[in-house]
């Protein structure tokens, strides 16, 4: 589980780890001991977080517009297809 700081609890700590997940969540720095943390799988998650907030530029998407779940598959991939796409067009 891939999480900021703002999650690092003992129990959700305790809870992750019982499900046999990996723990990415940076220590506090009030922590005494400190938790080790895989810093470039910890980057990733800033690309996920860029990604939802493109997502939601999409006043449809964000909104929940859509009343059936294959309405919302769809809009979702046409959102990302969009978001793509941008990467490949010069617009000012």
């Amino acid at each position: 589980m891939i999480a900021d700081k703002g999650y690092d609890t003992r129990a959700i700590v305790a809870h992750v780890r019982a499900m046999g997940a990996a723990v990415v969540i940076p220590s506090r720095s009030h922590w005494l001991v400190q938790r080790e943390l895989d810093r470039a799988l910890y980057r990733q998650r800033n690309r996920i977080e860029r990604c939802f907030n493109q997502l939601k530029h999409f006043r449809r998407f964000s909104t929940r517009y859509c009343r059936t779940i294959e309405a919302f598959r769809a809009t979702t991939a046409i959102a990302c297809a969009w978001i793509r796409l941008k990467l490949y067009v010069d617009t000012p």
